[in-house]
């Protein structure tokens, strides 16, 4: 079987890893002359709506799927038409667009922070006087990693904010008082059957995951579950999906959700049974799902700008490396590490170590 990408990102790199070993072949649609999956199959240089080399991809694969949210809806419903994409054109429309995302959560029974969509700083203006300050702004659609919004703390960070994000629509959010922030990723299959990893505690620098840490156990698991469950359902989605929270007053409020494989779930490579990525493909291919079980104690930590050197991250203990060959960068995530052990005070320990090799500026 072979599998189209969109996007050739490490993402796209990391389904390539996980569907080789069962007997799978990738093509990855990216614009990029240096997309880092092209390592792992075919690389078709393209912007996501050139529909030339569209239909290309489709008359070459088997079926299609995307590893990030900022390929347009139109692109997977153009690719519909000759080839299986999943998740759908439908589901993309709304995990990609901010007011439609909140909406359909609000609609579900699911909680939210206070939200407002804005077409014009007058509707800024009328949102922040009916919401209250502090609250966030960000743009509806291609914003990720701390990109695409402001916090809005006083009346001077409101006027002309409408501007400084691009005059583009954008939705204001209320302040959430949180005590944490999860994640729970999740995969559903063709026929519904849906499988759900354990949550996981993630850690923020700059609004780029620096810190996610697998939850055993976690209170707050089955609700989250039923949430992510009411998503699924409504969307009639196909494969892994990663829905964020707000840990508040004892519950969860909902953030945004990710229709594709996600930097929260990494440590399933070497944490889980199956990882997010062979679940995907697992579930986009048809076939059955494999177990969500955890293997001990696990977390991830990004590598953002620069990896440090790979003798010292594999010579600690139970540390598995995840380089993803881009060029180093500031602001770039270009690699991760995957931490294990068998117990939650060993992993702290593990996580240190990691962290006492990132170079501080």
């Amino acid at each position: 079987m072979k599998i189209g990408v969109i996007g050739g990102g490490q993402l796209g790199r990391m389904l390539a890893l996980a569907g080789t070993p069962l007997g799978m072949d990738f093509a990855f649609l990216d614009p990029a002359p240096d997309a880092c999956a092209q390592a792992l199959g075919e690389h078709i240089r393209a912007d996501y709506g050139d529909q030339e080399h569209l239909r290309q991809l489709a008359d070459d694969v088997d079926l299609v799927t995307f590893e990030f949210e900022s390929v347009p809806a139109e692109t997977v419903a153009f690719l519909s038409q000759f080839v299986p994409v999943y998740p759908s054109a439908s589901s993309l429309r709304i995990a990609r667009d901010r007011w439609f995302e909140k909406s359909m959560f609000r609609d579900l029974g699911i909680p939210t922070p206070e939200f407002a969509d804005l077409h014009s700083q007058a509707d800024l203006d009328a949102a922040v006087a009916a919401i209250g300050l502090p609250a966030v702004m960000k743009t509806r659609t291609l914003g990720y990693d701390g990109k695409g919004q402001k916090v809005l703390r006083t009346p001077a960070d409101v006027a002309g904010a409408f501007a400084e994000l691009g005059s583009v629509p954008c939705i204001l959010e209320g302040f959430v008082p949180f005590t944490g922030e999860v994640s729970l990723i999740a995969v559903r299959a063709r026929d519904g059957e849906t499988r759900f990893y354990p949550l996981v505690h993630n850690t923020h620098d700059n609004g780029i995951l620096r810190l996610s840490v697998a939850s055993n156990a976690h209170p707050l698991q089955t609700l989250a579950e039923d949430y992510v469950g009411r998503v699924l359902q409504k969307l009639d989605y196909v494969g892994v999906l990663a829905f964020e929270f707000f840990e508040v007053d004892g519950g969860l409020k909902a953030n945004e959700i990710a229709p594709r494989v996600h930097n929260s779930g990494h440590w399933t490579i070497e944490g889980a049974e199956c990882s997010q990525f062979e679940n995907h493909l697992r579930a986009v291919a048809g076939l059955p799902l494999g177990s969500t079980a955890t293997l001990g104690e696990s977390a991830m930590l990004n590598f953002i700008g620069e990896v440090p050197p790979t003798e010292q991250v594999v010579a600690l203990a139970d540390c598995h490396l995840h380089h993803y060959g881009k060029a180093f960068k500031t602001g770039r995530k270009v690699g991760h590490a995957t931490l294990r052990s068998a117990d939650a005070a060993t992993l702290k320990q593990r996580i240190a170590a990691v962290e006492a090799l990132i170079a501080k500026p």
